[in-house]
C-alpha cells in the first residue's frame, strides 16, 4: 500500500511552504530520516525527512510551488507493506510475536545481527505508525534508541531540529524533566556551550568572514577566516543522504585509522557519506572522510566569499546581473517577505530617532589581542562581539528603559530584568536575528562560542524559530562590510537597537596631539514613544566608557 506523505507543520503558525529543492527522484530508494525535500517557510529553509524506508513512486509538488500544510508532497512504496497495513494496529504482544518470527527466520545470520534488525524494524514500525497518525514524530534512529533506553515516550518530546525533528539531546532533556518548551531548549543549548561542545562548532566560524559570520562580532576586524575543519551541518546531512546514506547514523563502521583521520579533520564520522557497506552496516573509507572534509571547507570558503562580496540579499537570484534593457522579477515571499513585513511594522509603528557617536577602543583592541590566543587554545574564535555584549548589558542595567517593550494593548511600558541580545545576521536569504539568552550570566568565551554557533546556524538556515525569539535588545554590525554610521531599524517590539560601524584607525586628538587610534562608530536607534533623547545619549556615554576601558567590565 503506497504511503502518501503530506507536508507537516514545520513550525508554529506556518500555514504553507515553498518547494526549494527535491533531494530525491522517482524510483529512488529512500531510508527513514533521509531528507526528501527542502521547504522554505516564512522563517527558514528546512529539510523534511522521510518517515519510512521505501521507493519513491510519485512526486506531487514542483520546485517553486507553494503548498499548504497537509498537502501530499510525495508518494512512497514502503519496503515492508506490513508496516503500512494492519500490523500497525496490532497489540504490543502481536507486534512482539511478529518480530520474534522475523528474528527466527533470520537466525542463520546470527543472534546479534537479528537483534539489530529487530531494533531497526521496531524503529520503522514506530516511525510509520506515527506518520499514519495525526501526531507525526520525526526522529533519528539514535534518538529512538535513547528514548527506549530511558523509557521516554518519543511522541511527547518536542523536537528542536529542522521540521521539528527530535534529536538525541531532545530525548535526554525530556528524560531529565525539561518540558520541551523553547526555554528548556535554550537552557540546554547554554549548557552545551558551557560544556564545550558548542565551542568546537564555533571554532569553525571564521573571523571577519563577512556580516553573517561576524555580524557585530568583529566590528570591522580585518582578520582572515580561520582554516578550521568543518563540522556536520544540515547541508552536509543533505549531501550524505543524496550520496546514499543518511547522516546522523546510529552506527558507522570504519577502520581505526579512518576514525583518527576523521578526528584530525574535525568531522563527525557519522555524517560522512558511506559509499560501502560491511555486514549490512554503512562503512566509511579514508577517501570518503577526506572528500567530505574538503567539501565542507569549500562550502565555507564559498559562503565567506559570497558574503564579503556583498551577499545578504533575498536569495542568489537577486545578486545575478540583469541583461541590459531587460527586467527580472523575483518572487517576494518566504523569508524576504517576512523581513519586509517586520521592517515596515517597526518603521510605521515606532517613531525612530538615531543617536550617533564614536569611541576610542584602542584599549579594547589590545585586550582582545591578548585574550585571543588563549581562546584559540580552547577552540573558540574570540571576536569583539562578546565585549560589546557585556558592555551593552552593563549599560542596560543602569538605563533599563532601553531594555523594554511597549505593551500598547494594556498601555504599559514593560522593563525587562533579563538580557537576551539579538545579533542581526546577514544571510543569503536576508536578515535574521539569532538571540543569545541570559547574556549577563555567561562568560566572554561562553558568549563567543554560543554566538558563533547561532550565527552559523542562521547562515545555514538551520536555526529554529525559538532561537530567534525572546530578544530584549539587538546589535547589528553594518561596519563588517564597510560604513561608519546608519539608522538601524528597531527589531520590533523591542525599543532600541545598536549599530556598529567599521572599527578602523582614525586620526584622534590625544593630549593636544593628533595620533592614530582605533575608533568604533556607534548608531543607536530608539523608539521615541518610550525613550527620550537624553536617555539614549546617557546610555551611549556609559556604553562608551565600558568599551574604552574594558577592565571596568571586571566589576560587573
Amino acid at each position: 500500500m503506497a504511503f502518501e506523505f503530506e507536508l507537516p507543520d514545520v513550525g508554529e503558525g506556518v500555514a504553507e511552504g515553498e518547494i526549494v529543492q527535491w533531494l530525491v527522484g522517482p524510483g529512488e530508494h529512500v531510508t527513514e530520516d533521509q531528507p526528501l525535500v527542502e521547504v522554505e517557510t516564512d522563517k527558514a529553509v528546512v529539510e523534511v525527512p522521510s518517515p519510512v524506508n521505501g521507493h519513491v513512486k510519485e512526486i506531487r509538488a514542483e520546485v517553486g510551488e507553494v503548498v499548504p500544510v497537509g498537502s501530499v508532497l510525495i508518494v512512497i512504496d514502503p519496503d515492508d507493506e506490513a508496516e503500512m497495513g494492519a500490523d500497525i494496529e496490532a497489540e504490543p504482544e502481536e507486534v512482539a510475536e511478529s518480530r520474534a518470527g522475523d528474528s527466527t527466520t533470520d537466525a542463520s545470520v546470527g543472534d546479534g545481527d537479528a537483534a539489530e534488525r529487530d531494533a531497526d524494524g521496531e524503529d520503522r514500525e514506530t516511525a510509520t505508525a506515527e506518520a499514519e497518525g495525526s501526531d507525526r514524530v520525526f526522529a533519528s534512529p539514535s534518538a529512538r534508541r535513547v528514548a527506549r533506553e530511558l523509557g521516554v515516550d518519543i511522541t511527547t518530546v518536542e523536537g528542536s531540529g529542522p521540521a521539528g525533528r527530535v534529536s538525541e539531546e531532545d530525548v535526554r532533556a525530556a528524560a531529565s524533566g525539561d518540558d520541551g518548551t523553547g526555554e528548556a531548549e535554550t537552557g540546554s543549548a547554554a549548557e552545551t556551550t558551557a560544556g564545550g561542545e558548542s565551542a568546537d562548532t564555533a571554532a569553525t566560524v571564521g573571523e571577519a568572514s563577512g556580516a553573517a559570520t561576524e555580524t557585530a562580532g568583529t566590528a570591522g576586524d580585518g582578520d582572515e577566516p580561520d582554516e578550521a575543519g568543518a563540522t556536520a551541518t544540515d547541508a552536509g546531512a543533505a549531501d550524505a543522504s543524496t550520496a546514499g546514506t543518511a547522516a546522523d547514523r546510529d552506527r558507522t563502521l570504519a577502520a581505526p585509522a579512518t576514525r583518527r583521520l576523521a578526528e584530525k579533520e574535525d568531522v563527525d564520522i557519522d555524517a560522512v557519506p558511506a559509499t560501502e557497506q560491511r555486514d549490512g552496516q554503512p562503512y566509511v573509507t579514508p577517501e570518503a572522510v577526506r572528500e567530505y572534509a574538503e567539501s565542507q571547507r569549500a562550502a565555507q570558503a564559498a559562503d565567506a566569499e559570497a558574503i564579503s562580496a556583498g551577499a545578504g540579499d533575498a536569495g542568489s537570484a537577486s545578486g545575478a546581473a540583469v541583461a541590459a534593457g531587460e527586467e527580472e522579477r523575483i518572487p517576494y515571499r518566504g523569508i524576504r517577505r517576512t523581513i519586509g513585513d517586520r521592517m515596515a511594522q517597526s518603521a510605521y509603528t515606532a517613531p525612530h530617532v538615531t543617536h550617533h557617536d564614536r569611541v576610542d577602543v584602542t584599549a579594547l583592541v589590545e585586550t582582545r589581542a591578548d585574550l585571543k590566543p588563549r581562546a584559540e587554545e580552547r577552540g573558540i574564535s574570540l571576536s569583539y562581539l562578546p565585549f560589546v555584549m557585556k558592555a551593552v548589558v552593563a549599560a542596560l542595567r543602569e538605563f533599563p528603559i532601553l531594555n523594554s517593550q511597549l505593551d500598547e494593548e494594556n498601555e504599559e511600558i514593560v522593563k525587562k530584568g533579563y538580557y537576551n541580545l539579538g545579533v542581526a545576521t546577514a544571510t543569503d536569504a536576508g536578515l535574521m536575528v539569532p538571540v543569545v539568552d541570559s547574556v549577563d550570566e555567561k562568560s566572554l568565551l561562553q558568549l563567543a562560542s554560543e554566538t558563533n554557533e547561532l550565527v552559523e546556524k542562521a547562515r545555514n538556515r538551520s536555526i529554529s524559530r525559538e532561537e530567534m525569539q525572546g530578544g530584549t535588545f539587538t546589535i547589528t554590525n553594518f561596519g563588517a562590510i564597510g560604513g561608519e554610521y546608519a539608522t538601524p531599524i528597531i527589531n520590533y517590539p523591542e525599543t532600541a537597537i545598536l549599530g556598529l560601524g567599521s572599527l578602523e584607525q582614525r586620526p584622534t586628538v590625544v593630549d593636544g596631539e593628533v595620533v592614530a587610534r582605533h575608533v568604533l562608530p556607534l548608531s543607536l536607534s530608539i523608539d521615541h514613544r518610550v525613550i527620550d533623547g537624553a536617555e539614549a545619549a546617557q546610555f551611549t556615554n556609559r556604553l562608551m566608557e565600558y568599551l574604552a576601558n574594558p577592565t571596568l567590565l571586571l566589576l560587573e
